[in-house]
C-alpha cells in the first residue's frame, strides 16, 4: 500500500472514530524521519485539544489500526494538536483567523516580497487581503504557498 492510500485509509478510520465527538481531524501525515516511519494525526476542537483528548484518540486509533493491520511496516503513531501557528487548510481556518496576525508565503512575489505579514482582513472565493502597515495586499489563493496565524511575544 502506498503512502497516499495509507493516509486516505487512516483518514476514514479516524473520521469514523471522531464522528461521535466534538473533535475534528485537521490533517494526517505518514513520513519518514531518519530510519523511522511516523503516522502523525493532528486533531483539534473548539477551545483547543487536551492531553487527555490526544491520549484517548491515540488509544482507540492504535487499537483499530492493529485490528485492520493496514500498515505492514513498523511505525510510530503520534496524535497531537496542529498548534496555533498551523497552516490554513480549510475555509473555516481562514474565517476563524479574520482580523488576526498572519504570515503568507507566496509562489510569486508582490512588491518584491515573497512573504507578507499582517492582519488578514478579507477572504473570498479567489483571494485574501492582508493589511501590512499602511498597505493592503490582495493575494490570489492560487499564489499562496502557505499561510498561517502568527503569535507574537510581548
Amino acid at each position: 500500500m502506498n503512502k497516499k492510500d495509507i493516509v486516505s485509509s487512516v483518514r476514514k478510520i479516524t473520521e469514523e472514530i471522531l464522528k461521535s465527538t466534538d473533535i475534528e481531524l485537521f490533517d494526517i501525515e505518514y513520513v519518514k524521519e531518519g530510519p523511522f516511519k511516523y503516522l502523525k494525526v493532528y486533531i483539534d476542537k473548539p477551545g483547543g485539544i487536551t492531553v487527555d483528548d490526544t491520549a484517548d484518540i491515540s488509544r482507540v486509533l492504535n487499537k483499530k489500526l492493529d485490528e485492520v493491520d493496514l500498515i505492514k511496516e513498523q511505525y510510530f503513531l503520534e496524535v497531537s494538536s496542529p498548534g496555533v501557528e498551523r497552516p490554513f487548510k480549510t475555509e473555516k481556518d481562514y474565517l476563524k483567523n479574520l482580523n488576526k496576525l498572519v504570515e503568507a508565503r507566496l509562489y510569486k512575489p508582490i512588491d518584491d516580497k515573497k512573504t507578507v505579514k499582517g492582519i488578514l482582513t478579507e477572504k473570498n472565493e479567489n483571494n485574501i487581503v492582508i493589511k501590512s502597515g499602511e498597505n493592503n495586499f490582495t493575494i490570489e489563493l492560487k499564489d499562496l504557498a502557505k499561510i498561517n496565524r502568527v503569535i507574537e511575544d510581548f
